[in-house]
């Protein structure tokens, strides 16, 4: 995980207090009372304290959006009276083609950027547009507030709906292969580039060849769509009818590796599921936009069962909240809505939904190494939570110590009871990036 070197370097900064994270052996750790020590690397050298409970101000890791359309926050919370395809064609191409201006671009992007960061969200997996500048646009912006994000410019060559926006397939690759080589020349610390087919559908073979190379070549991320509702499988079947499912659409042109991150996924088969497992690919659950525009529901327990890597996603604007804590709700909401169709379900703690917003996402987007949790090591993203809150979400004597129930039993800020408002500071890499400074 991390070298002896990086281990003896002098500690530059020292937090005190309770650390709430995840680890493989368990969903939900709690330190009291606990040392953290981090590196001017923004590393975390240095073990913790022993275990227990308490309450009052405390840090978790940074929440980790792994599916998130930046161009899309510029509609959020309306448009949500259509299904999948239908909205993609009248409200979301119609839109995405206004981002060839790179003023209209760093406008929605820097609100969508600081939104974000002030919800928690220290990690983003970001879809820009099919335009190249803009994309980079997107990218410097997180850049330049500290946001650790993969940026992907859209590729799709095929549009009925919105016939200008789209490209050829030598120009997305072209395109593709500038955006990729800008970004990575730039060399941002925190922010990667990640090829992005929008969705076979949107997307020929040709194409999809095309992107499957670039990802292969240059070993960068993948991101997409796969399954989000019966209408869109239905159609990739008969578009692609050499191809025995959706999944294998991808596996055949190079597009399902162990650094693939696939959104929603509500209906794949078990067969789909071993060919994600067997690839090291990973799934975004995206719960909030999955309600929102009637596309169906992920058996979050079925897909932990057979072993794939899962993480959570806002999926603005299908999904019409950019809060990571309101997708670890609708997750929860997702997991009981199945428990009443099927009363054998076994349905999601909000310990296991808080993993998979932290170090599942981790996983899911390859990066376990770098973030996730307070592992030894891994750079110090956190969020500062402060459930004391003046004019907060709840009471807290109320809430936590009324009648019977423990505290280790209640409600957590970051569940039900708590909102936005509760995080007090923002860290990335070690470096505080909200309250964002004046200069920015």
């Amino acid at each position: 995980m991390t070298s002896c070197a990086e281990r003896s370097a002098p500690v530059a900064r020292v937090f005190r207090g309770t650390f709430m994270h995840s680890s493989g052996s368990a969903p939900l750790h709690i330190l009291e009372d606990a040392l953290l020590g981090v590196n001017e690397q923004g590393k975390v050298p240095v073990p913790h304290a022993a275990e227990r409970w308490t309450f009052g101000l405390f840090f978790m890791p940074g929440l980790i959006d792994t599916h998130i359309h930046a161009s899309q926050y510029s509609y959020t919370g309306t448009a949500l009276d259509m299904p999948l395809l239908q909205w993609l064609n009248t409200y979301t191409f119609p839109t995405e083609a206004n981002y060839k201006d790179l003023n209209f671009s760093k406008d929605v992007y820097t609100k969508v950027v600081k939104r974000t960061l002030k919800n928690g969200t220290t990690t983003a997996c970001y879809f820009a547009t099919i335009h190249t500048d803009s994309s980079l646009l997107l990218a410097e912006i997180a850049d330049k507030f500290g946001q650790r994000a993969l940026v992907g410019k859209v590729c799709m060559d095929v549009n009925k709906a919105v016939k200008h926006y789209k490209e050829t397939p030598e120009q997305s690759k072209k395109e593709t292969n500038r955006f990729v080589h800008e970004l990575l020349r730039r060399n941002y610390p925190l922010v990667m580039p990640i090829v992005t087919p929008r969705f076979a559908v949107s997307c020929s073979p040709q194409l999809l060849s095309h992107l499957g190379d670039i990802a292969k070549n240059n070993n960068l991320h993948i991101q997409s769509h796969i399954s989000e509702n019966k209408e869109e499988v239905n159609l990739v079947k008969e578009l692609f009818p050499s191809c025995q499912s959706y999944t294998e659409v991808y596996r055949k042109h190079n597009l399902l590796t162990d650094k693939t991150v696939m959104a929603h996924g509500c209906h794949l088969t078990d067969s789909e599921l071993k060919l994600f497992r067997d690839a090291g690919a990973a799934i975004s659950h995206c719960p909030n936009s999955n309600i929102s525009l009637c596309s169906g529901m992920l058996d979050v327990r079925r897909v932990l069962k057979s072993k794939v890597k899962l993480g959570l996603g806002t999926d603005v604007a299908g999904g019409y909240s950019p809060s990571m804590l309101d997708a670890i709700r609708r997750a929860l909401d997702t997991s009981k809505a199945l428990k009443i169709k099927d009363p054998q379900h076994e349905t999601l703690s909000f310990e296991e939904v808080f993993r998979l917003a932290t170090l599942g996402g981790s996983q899911a987007l390859c990066l376990e190494k770098k973030t996730g949790s307070f592992e030894v090591g891994k750079d110090f993203d956190a969020l500062l939570i402060n459930p004391l809150v003046q004019d907060g979400p709840f009471d807290l004597e109320q809430v936590f110590f009324g009648g019977n129930i423990k505290a280790e039993h209640a409600l957590h800020p970051f569940d039900s009871a708590g909102d936005d408002r509760n995080i007090r500071e923002v860290y990335i890499s070690g470096k505080r990036v909200v309250p964002f400074q004046k200069s920015l």
